[in-house]
């Protein structure tokens, strides 16, 4: 028997030096609304259902560095996005914002920085 509580994942938090800023980018991005909307608190809801996406304002947010070297703000999270075609989703992230990273590791992956410079990855399967 397990023992456990009961816990669900309900959403993934990125620190922004704007939550609202970097919400209407992914809004741009994903095309998700917000369901929850404060000054320093944005949530983007997943329109079939899920866990949803949280931006929180945090005034000292220091951008981590992709690659990572010694020294250099570590990444903590990215995102995974799985795609149809690359070189149409790396572009429709360009207009959205977003900068293609100038390290990328994998044929079938591609490493963006959103505008707060959180890398995520499109990829296709």
């Amino acid at each position: 028997m397990d023992s456990r509580p009961q816990m669900m994942l309900t959403g993934i938090v990125l620190d922004s030096p704007d939550a609202r800023e970097l919400a209407a980018f992914y809004h741009r991005l994903l095309g998700w609304t917000a369901t929850k909307d404060e000054p320093d608190w944005v949530t983007l809801g997943a329109p079939a259902g899920g866990p949803g996406l949280s931006f929180q304002t945090e005034k000292n947010h220091v951008p981590p560095v992709w690659p990572a070297g010694p020294g250099d703000q570590q990444m903590s999270v990215h995102l995974d996005i799985r795609v149809e075609d690359l070189d149409e989703a790396g572009a429709h992230a360009e207009r959205a914002g977003a900068t293609l990273a100038s390290f990328q590791p994998q044929e079938h992956v591609r490493v963006y920085l959103d505008p707060a410079g959180h890398p995520f990855c499109l990829y296709v399967d």
